[in-house]
């Protein structure tokens, strides 16, 4: 069973918030404000924050270029997620991961599927880790984000999560780098 141990300390981390949208401004982001504040609020640091339009260059040159910043551990998407013609999140990022993480997802189909029932198939949530980078695609709207921030990411973030969580293999993350000298 998970939980958290004490005797470790509070490690924070540098994330990055980018909305997908072609019709939101910062000031109508309802879904980027969630988690801004429930990141703030976990301790963590906000390193940066933007809204791209739904096109898949514009989303993979904003998060790629958050991946070679040091400051920036995680980046956190929301929106474009869905399967409109406009929808094309996932089909930006899957191609940098170096990495897929297939139980992310599942995860959170789960716990959406408990508030929100067969619907959560109209997701196409997703994760994955480039340049050492952990990024997690979430849907656009506010509920979505909390159940995603609620119930995976507050836990996984916490060095003190046991019995494992991201943050201790952050160090990890690029030794196939460092092995390959690049």
């Amino acid at each position: 069973m998970s939980r958290i141990d004490e005797s470790r300390p509070f490690l924070p981390v540098g994330i990055a918030v980018l909305t997908v949208s072609d019709t939101r401004s910062l000031a109508e982001d309802k879904s980027g404000d969630t988690l801004v504040r429930r990141i703030e609020e976990a301790g963590h640091r906000l390193e940066a924050r933007a809204i791209v339009p739904d096109d898949r260059v514009a989303i993979r040159n904003q998060v790629e270029a958050w991946t070679l910043q040091e400051a920036i551990d995680v980046v956190i998407t929301t929106g474009g997620t869905g399967f409109t013609g406009r929808d094309v999140t996932p089909e930006a990022l899957e191609p940098l991961f170096e990495k897929r993480m297939d139980g992310f997802s599942e995860v959170f189909h789960r716990l959406s599927y408990d508030k929100i029932g067969t619907s959560t198939i109209q997701s196409r949530a997703t994760g994955g880790v480039a340049n050492a980078t952990f990024i997690f695609v979430l849907p656009g709207s506010p509920g979505a984000c909390k159940d995603a921030w609620d119930g995976i990411l507050k836990w996984q973030l916490d060095y003190r999560h046991m019995p494992c969580n991201f943050v201790e293999i952050m160090p990890r993350l690029d030794e196939h780098l460092r092995r390959s000298g690049k």
